[in-house]
C-alpha cells in the first residue's frame, strides 16, 4: 500500500476554492430589472430625443433565450430583437467556412484569424440597422455580434456586455448545449472543445477586445442558465466600475477561481485536502492559474459578486500585468500556467510528448509551444515518473509496439522503451518539448508550464477508456514527428531531473533555480524561509504556489496594496506593476518553515540581456 508524505499544510477546507477581487468601494452589484432599468435610462439619456437603443453584445454560448426573457420582462415596452436570427449567416455556409480551421481530427484544428462579421450577412445587417435607425420606439439589440449593426446606425447608444468565462461554456456543452449556432448538441465534446478553442473563442475575444472601452454595463452570463445549479444570482455592474476593478487587480497579487475536472487516471488527495465533492469518484485536474479559461470573481462591498472570464484583464491590462517586455513577445497573452494533476490512489498520465516550436507554428498556427514540468507537491513511497527514452531503444521497433497496442494487438510495455525515475516530494522534472514523458500513479503534481495546453499527443493510454465510455484520442502520428529520439537515459538524467542550483543563502533564506530547462522559456525559482523572504517582479508577471507551510500574507513594502493571504497549494499571480513584495508567515502560522515556487519569463526581468 503506498502512503504520501507527510503535509505541513492547514486543516483540510484551508484552500480557498472562491477567491474574490474587489470591486471600487462605491461600486454595487445590481441585479434583476432594477439592472435593466438603470441600462435603458443611460440608453434614454443618450438618445437625445431620438429613441433610445440598447445594444446586449454576448460572448457565443450565453444563453440568448433567457436574457431575452429578462430583458422583456424588465423594459416591456422596448422592442427586443435577436440579432443572431436575424442576420447570422446560414450555419451550413457558417460549417464551410471554417472547415478548414476544424480538420477532420477530433481534437486538433488550425486557429482562425476570422472577425465576427465573417458569420453574418451584410446586407441583411445593413437591413436591420436601417431599420432600428428608423423605428419610432425603444430598441434593445441582442447577440453575438450585435454592437456590428448599432455602430452602422450612427446613432447613440448604450452598451452591454454579456461576457461568459470558457469553463463554464464546457460545463454547458457537456450537458448538451450545443456551439455557437450548430446543430450538434450531442456531438463529441472534444470536437465541440475544438470548435471553440479554433475559432469561436478566439474570433469573440478579438470581438470583444473592440468593446471594453466602451462597454457602459457588464452582465454576468455565468449564472445565466449555469450548467451547475447556483444561488448566484445574474449581476450586473458598470463599465466604469468594471474597468477600475481590473486596472487596481493587475497592479496587486490576486488568484483566478480553481476548476476541478475528474478524470480516467484521477486521484483522491485533491478531494480530501481541498474539501471537494466526495461524491465524484475521482478528481484528475486542478487548472488553478490557467487565464484562458478561468474567471474572476468581482465582489461589492456587500458580498455580491460578478463572474467575467480572467483573460479581461490579460487583454484590457497587459502591459502592468505582464510586464512590458513579456508583452512585447508574447502580446497580450498569459503564457504561463499552474495546474495540479492528482494520480494518488489513481492510475498513471498517458505516455505522451508535447510538439516541438515549428511544429505547432506550421500545423496548428500557435506562435510557441507547451513546454512544462512536473514539481511533485505530494508523493507516494512507489511515485515515479516516465521521462526520456532508454539507451539504444529502436525508433522502428518502438512506434510498431505503439500501433499494435493501438490495435488492441497487446499491450505496450512503456518500461521497454522509457526510462522510469522516483518521484518524492519536492523533486522537479522538466519536459522541454519533444521528450516523452508521464507522471505515474500516487503523485500530486504541480505542473508548471507554457499556456498551449492542448496540444499533447498521447502515445499509449494503458487501454483506457475516457469517463464518457470513449476511447481517448491517440495521436501516433503527430506523436513521432515530434519526438527527440536523442533524449536517451544519461542526457535526461543530467539535463531534465533535480537540477537544483542554490542561488543565494541568507540566514533562514534559501533561494533555489529548479528550472525550467535551457529550450524553455521559463525561468522557477524557489523560496525557503522561516519567517520571510524578498521578491521583485522586475518588471515581469510572477507566478507562485505555496508549496510548504500553512499559509503565509503577501505585503508590499510600501504598503501599495493590502495584505494577501495566501494557503498551502495555493497559485497567486503577482503582476509585473507590483514590484518588490514580500512573502511571509501571518500571525496564525504555526509550520516552523515555508517554500514557495515562482515561475517567470525568462529575459523579459528588467536588467536582463
Amino acid at each position: 500500500m503506498t502512503t504520501a508524505s507527510p503535509s505541513p499544510a492547514g486543516p483540510t477546507g484551508s484552500y480557498v476554492k472562491q477567491p474574490t477581487v474587489p470591486l471600487p468601494a462605491e461600486a454595487r452589484v445590481l441585479h434583476g430589472a432594477p439592472a435593466w432599468a438603470e441600462a435603458a435610462a443611460l440608453a434614454t439619456e443618450r438618445a437625445a430625443g431620438r429613441a433610445p437603443l440598447l445594444v446586449v453584445d454576448a460572448y457565443p454560448g450565453a444563453d440568448l433565450p433567457r436574457i431575452g426573457e429578462a430583458i422583456a420582462a424588465a423594459l416591456p415596452q422596448w422592442r427586443l430583437v435577436d440579432v443572431e436570427d436575424a442576420a447570422a449567416l446560414p450555419i451550413e455556409q457558417i460549417d464551410a467556412r471554417i472547415a478548414d480551421n476544424l480538420t477532420d481530427d477530433r481534437v486538433f484544428g488550425v486557429l482562425s484569424h476570422a472577425t465576427v462579421d465573417a458569420f453574418y450577412d451584410a446586407e441583411r445587417l445593413d437591413k436591420l440597422a436601417v431599420e432600428v435607425d428608423g423605428d419610432d420606439g425603444p430598441v434593445v439589440l441582442l447577440g453575438w455580434g450585435a454592437d456590428l449593426i448599432a455602430r452602422r446606425t450612427g446613432a447613440p447608444y448604450a452598451l452591454v456586455l454579456a461576457d461568459m468565462a470558457r469553463w463554464e461554456i464546457q460545463q454547458r456543452q457537456r450537458a448538451g448545449a450545443a456551439n455557437w449556432r450548430a446543430r450538434n448538441p450531442g456531438e463529441d465534446q472534444l470536437r465541440k472543445y475544438k470548435r471553440g478553442f479554433f475559432v469561436e473563442w478566439r474570433v469573440a475575444d478579438r470581438h470583444k477586445r473592440t468593446l471594453f472601452d466602451r462597454v457602459d454595463f457588464l452582465l454576468d452570463a455565468n449564472a445565466i442558465g449555469a450548467a451547475e445549479p447556483t444561488s448566484r444570482e445574474a449581476g450586473m455592474i458598470t463599465g466604469e466600475a468594471f474597468r477600475t476593478a481590473i486596472a487596481n487587480a493587475a497592479r496587486r497579487p490576486f488568484r483566478v477561481v480553481p476548476f476541478f475536472d475528474p478524470g480516467s487516471w484521477g486521484g483522491q488527495w485533491m478531494k480530501r485536502r481541498f474539501g471537494l465533492d466526495p461524491a465524484k469518484p475521482n478528481y484528475a485536474w486542478c487548472f488553478d492559474c490557467v487565464p484562458e479559461e478561468n474567471s474572476l470573481l468581482l465582489e461589492d462591498a456587500e458580498g455580491a459578486v460578478v463572474e467575467i472570464p480572467s483573460l479581461d484583464l490579460v487583454f484590457t491590462q497587459p502591459k502592468a500585468l505582464l510586464g512590458e517586455r513579456t508583452y512585447a513577445r508574447f502580446g497580450a497573452e498569459f503564457p504561463i500556467r499552474f495546474d495540479f494533476l492528482d494520480t494518488m490512489e489513481g492510475g498513471n498520465l498517458s505516455l505522451q510528448v508535447h510538439p516541438l516550436t515549428d511544429y505547432i507554428q506550421q500545423t496548428f498556427g500557435m506562435h510557441y509551444t507547451q513546454d512544462e514540468s512536473y514539481y511533485m507537491l505530494d508523493a507516494g513511497d512507489d511515485a515515479r515518473v516516465y521521462l526520456g527514452f532508454k539507451d539504444g531503444v529502436d525508433k522502428d521497433a518502438m512506434m510498431e509496439d505503439l500501433r499494435a497496442a493501438q490495435t488492441g494487438e497487446r499491450p505496450f510495455e512503456a518500461e521497454k522503451y522509457v526510462n522510469t525515475f522516483p518521484a518524492k516530494k519536492h523533486d522537479h522534472f522538466l519536459i522541454p518539448a519533444g521528450t516523452v514523458h508521464s507522471s505515474g500513479a500516487n503523485s500530486m503534481v504541480l505542473e508548471i508550464s507554457a499556456t498551449p495546453f492542448i496540444f499533447t499527443f498521447k502515445l499509449w493510454d494503458w487501454g483506457r477508456l475516457g469517463l464518457d465510455g470513449i476511447p481517448r484520442p491517440v495521436h501516433l502520428d503527430h506523436g513521432e514527428r515530434n519526438l527527440v529520439w536523442s533524449r536517451d537515459a544519461g542526457w535526461t538524467e543530467e539535463q531534465l531531473v533535480n537540477r537544483v542550483e542554490v542561488v543565494s543563502a541568507d540566514g533562514d533564506v534559501v533561494e533555489e533555480r529548479t528550472g525550467l530547462h535551457e529550450l524553455e522559456f521559463i525561468e522557477v525559482r524557489r523560496h525557503w524561509f522561516a519567517e520571510e523572504a524578498a521578491h521583485d517582479t522586475e518588471g515581469t508577471v510572477n507566478v507562485l504556489n505555496l508549496v510548504e507551510g500553512d499559509e503565509v500574507e503577501v505585503v508590499s513594502p510600501t504598503g501599495a496594496f493590502d495584505p494577501y493571504e495566501i494557503h498551502y497549494a495555493e497559485t497567486f499571480i503577482v503582476p509585473a506593476a507590483v514590484g518588490p513584495y514580500v512573502v511571509r508567515r501571518t500571525a496564525r502560522s504555526r509550520s516552523e518553515r515555508f517554500a514557495t515556487v515562482k515561475a517567470s519569463v525568462r529575459g523579459t526581468r528588467v536588467g536582463e540581456a
